[in-house]
């Protein structure tokens, strides 16, 4: 079972923003961001290229009420999913990092190579 399944059975704990009967919001353990918030589907989806249509419009609204309980509505925030082992990847549960809070700088690559594209 994956950290998110565990954390959606309660086996594991979180800082918890909102949960409905479909989704959980809570606060990344390692932020990249002064506000950095992990949207998860309760059902285990391995990654994007797996989820539905009917997922990800809930995600979608989950994500919008997100923004506004957190205070990042207005301002403004970045909402994003890595997709695999090039994109970063790390656990094998559909994630959506909500991040804001103050103003985003774009884009960070793992190496040189990747780095020529900035």
């Amino acid at each position: 079972m994956c950290i998110f399944c565990k954390i959606v059975n309660s086996e594991l704990p979180s800082n918890l923003v909102k949960e409905n009967d479909d989704f959980m919001a809570f606060h990344d353990l390692n932020p990249k961001a002064p506000i950095h918030i992990l949207v998860i589907p309760k059902q285990h989806v391995d990654s994007f290229n797996e989820v539905t249509p009917q997922t990800m419009a809930g995600m979608t609204s989950f994500i919008q009420e997100i923004a506004e309980i957190v205070g990042i509505k207005e301002s403004g925030y970045r909402v994003i999913t890595n997709v695999g082992d090039n994109g970063g990847q790390e656990v094998k549960h559909l994630h959506w990092h909500v991040l804001g809070g103050a103003k985003l700088a774009w884009g960070h690559f793992a190496d040189a190579e990747s780095s020529k594209f900035l």
